[in-house]
């Protein structure tokens, strides 16, 4: 295994069992809010800092673009890191979260983990070698069509987000796929997409945080990620859709 993944796993199970350990005193949890319907805890920032300082140890002069945290450093490499994906879930109680960390090389993706510290579920992947749930290979889903194929997605939930643009693609694809699902972690509904528990996922007006971790995992499974309106600028733009390259090629077609 690469020794720069093993430094993100090693970090991303120290902030998972951060966080777990806070679960049962949700209601005590100092509460920010950086905007409508946009929350940070104590416990984002305090697994943050676990990440970043796990990582420092081992190269200190690397480079950091967080979530709470902004960008820090001036280095050729730079980790992406979701310190907590899913805030509002966790605050519910509701257990689907992660921790995502990606380690980017000269713009380029090179190392990626998402952990689930509830399942224990650890997504991993280096470039060209790859990707595993569990150190288990994982594979994206055969599925070609939408036409019985389950879709992940979120909806815009911050002010001044285009909901009409959303529910436009919503319809489209509703009375087509099996099902659609919302459940509230980008991070996650990416790695499941790398695994082939989802067959495809699309959201709009992510950050690179949100998603950088799971675009390496989805491409090292055999998958593709895709700007929504074509092209490959979805860490900067946020608009993304992601699966096999077939299912992507029909996402886009149906969307357009």
């Amino acid at each position: 295994m690469h020794p720069m993944l093993n430094i993100a796993i090693r970090a991303a199970r120290a902030a998972g069992d951060s966080i777990v350990r806070e679960m049962d005193r949700v209601s005590d949890i100092s509460i920010d809010i950086k905007g409508k319907n946009d929350f940070v805890t104590e416990v984002d920032k305090q697994a943050e800092y676990i990440i970043i300082e796990t990582i420092k140890k081992a190269y200190p002069d690397h480079a950091f673009l967080a979530e709470e945290s902004g960008k820090s450093g001036d280095s050729e490499y730079v980790w992406i890191i979701d310190p907590l994906d899913g805030t509002t879930n966790f605050l519910h109680g509701f257990p689907h979260f992660a921790i995502s960390i990606a380690l980017q090389y000269k713009d380029r993706l090179d190392q990626a983990v998402i952990y689930d510290p509830v399942k224990q579920e650890l997504f991993t992947a280096s470039k060209g070698k790859g990707a595993q749930l569990n150190n288990k290979k994982i594979r994206v889903s055969s599925q070609k069509t939408i036409d019985g194929a389950l879709l992940g997605t979120g909806f815009p939930f911050k002010e001044g987000h285009d909901m009409d643009r959303f529910i436009g693609n919503f319809k489209s694809f509703f009375p087509k796929a099996a099902g659609i699902r919302r459940a509230g972690a980008a991070s996650l509904d990416l790695a499941y997409v790398a695994c082939g528990r989802l067959d495809g996922f699309w959201e709009y007006d992510l950050k690179p945080w949100d998603i950088a971790a799971g675009v390496l995992i989805v491409q090292e499974a055999g998958g593709i990620s895709s700007e929504i309106s074509g092209g490959l600028d979805y860490l900067e733009s946020g608009n993304i859709v992601s699966a096999n390259p077939k299912m992507v090629k029909a996402m886009l077609k149906l969307i357009s």
